[in-house]
């Protein structure tokens, strides 16, 4: 998947979308004066399927928008996140998704190409817990070693398109 931010992202959403590429072991561009086009373009030449657009409210990451190759939307996020200067490294080829929302399971395995966890093992690991209060689920990241790692984002609502 390739990651970028809305046009002018404070500091705060570009470290966010660091954190969150190093967490899937993709690539983040930061966009500067692309057009959607030219973001399209980028992403393909750099041999990428999916586009993930993070947008921000008052400096902070509010929504991410993930496109496929021909810019169709295919899922919105809003969200709001924590990063806590936790750092490790994922095996990128052995990062696995765990789900408890069976509505999202399949649309993330797609999305960002991995299996479904089998295991009960917390390394190299996507967990997307069910949320509370208004949060409506939770996605955590464990690296390697089965320690939690930035980011840690909170999903207020989702649509498929």
């Amino acid at each position: 998947m390739f990651i970028t931010t809305s046009r002018k992202p404070s500091s705060r959403t570009r470290s966010f979308c660091q954190s969150l590429s190093r967490a899937l072991n993709t690539a983040y561009v930061n966009r500067g004066k692309m057009s959607f086009r030219d973001v399209l373009v980028k992403a393909s030449d750099s041999g990428y399927e999916k586009i993930a657009i993070v947008s921000q409210i008052k400096g902070n990451p509010s929504r991410i928008e993930i496109f496929d190759k021909n810019g169709e939307i295919r899922l919105f996020l809003k969200i709001s996140m924590a990063l806590f200067d936790l750092n490790g490294r994922v095996n990128p080829d052995k990062l696995r998704l765990r789900c408890e929302i069976d509505d999202l399971t399949d649309t993330f395995m797609d999305i960002l190409d991995i299996p479904k966890s089998q295991e009960k093992t917390d390394n190299n690991l996507i967990w997307i817990k069910k949320g509370d209060g208004e949060n409506k689920a939770l996605i955590e990241f464990y690296d390697k070693d089965g320690f939690m790692r930035d980011p840690k984002i909170y999903v207020k609502n989702w649509r498929f398109e």
